[in-house]
């Protein structure tokens, strides 16, 4: 299996570059372990905006004497994650279409690296093959960043993918950081009925954005009940009960919060390792350099790799 172009990750990054690449004429492929979309279409952007549309549908609803209209109504948890799941999978199917028209193979495992233009795909079975390229696209995307005092294990502390997808509606939620994942699903579970504490370690929610916009952010979430901790760190989570207690050091000390799931929101780390990257750095002499990324996306170790 030989291409001019071979992309590893279908995500919005990848699979718009394997098209690009396909009408220009190269010969391309794309490898994905999952789904075609990538966390974007999947677990990210996309589905998260269909939870938001039923939030605010429901939002509306509730609100509806004020704009002269009398309709009441109860939110169905199941049926609205289950519409937000429809939403992605019509997209990927979207992008299997995309695919077939531009001629565009699609390998699906996961791929490694293993010398200059060749890359083993193992797939769902365990079966390897072996794609060549004379060019590699890497574009693997990210996963929820995981950090010592919250160790996700997938039910009690939980990552954005299980917050999409959780089988039941929790009656309250710790939602740690307050970038967009933290404060729309904050927004979403709070329109839904369940209690939220949103816990931020910088001094103002949204903290990448303008001033503000947080200030005015705070005030709305506040105004709908959601409780606001600022320039607070969750030290230690404990998971030995029915739920989950998280202890939380604040400015005026210590205190404990205790609820049915916490949502660790503290950033992306990009999916880079065990794919054979620091392994050709060493066989071809590439540099590799480590670097720093602003906002504290990435934890620091994640190296940038050129090749010659």
């Amino acid at each position: 299996m030989a291409y001019d172009v071979v992309v590893i990750g279908s995500g919005p990054g990848g699979y718009v570059a394997a098209i690009r690449a396909s009408q220009l004429g190269f010969k391309t492929a794309i490898i994905e372990k999952e789904s075609l979309g990538g966390i974007c279409l999947n677990w990210g952007c996309i589905p998260t905006k269909a939870l938001l549309k039923s939030a605010q549908v429901f939002e509306d609803i509730k609100h509806a004497k004020d704009y002269g209209i009398e309709a009441s109504g109860t939110a169905n948890f199941e049926a609205v994650i289950k519409r937000s799941r429809g939403v992605a999978d019509k997209m990927s199917k979207g992008v299997q279409f995309l695919m077939k028209k531009n001629k565009i193979d699609v390998v699906m495992g996961y791929g490694k690296l293993i010398a200059k233009g060749k890359i083993e795909v193992t797939g769902a079975d365990n079966s390897k093959q072996t794609v060549e390229a004379k060019h590699i696209i890497v574009a693997t995307g990210g996963r929820s960043r995981e950090l010592p005092s919250m160790k996700l294990d997938g039910k009690k502390v939980i990552g954005y993918r299980e917050a999409m997808s959780l089988p039941t509606q929790p009656k309250s939620m710790i939602v740690v950081g307050s970038g967009a994942i933290g404060v729309e699903f904050g927004y979403f579970y709070n329109s839904m009925g369940t209690k939220v504490t949103i816990v931020e370690f910088l001094p103002r929610v949204v903290p990448v954005e303008d001033e503000e916009i947080s200030k005015e952010l705070e005030k709305n979430f506040k105004k709908n009940g959601i409780t606001i901790m600022t320039s607070s760190e969750v030290t230690s989570v404990d998971t030995s009960g029915e739920g989950v207690k998280a202890k939380v050091k604040t400015p005026d000390g210590e205190v404990t919060l205790e609820a049915d799931i916490l949502v660790s929101a503290v950033g992306i780390a990009a999916n880079i390792e065990g794919m054979g990257l620091e392994e050709l750095a060493d066989q071809f002499g590439a540099q590799a350099d480590r670097i720093d990324v602003p906002g504290g996306e990435l934890d620091g170790s994640h190296r940038v790799l050129l090749f010659p």
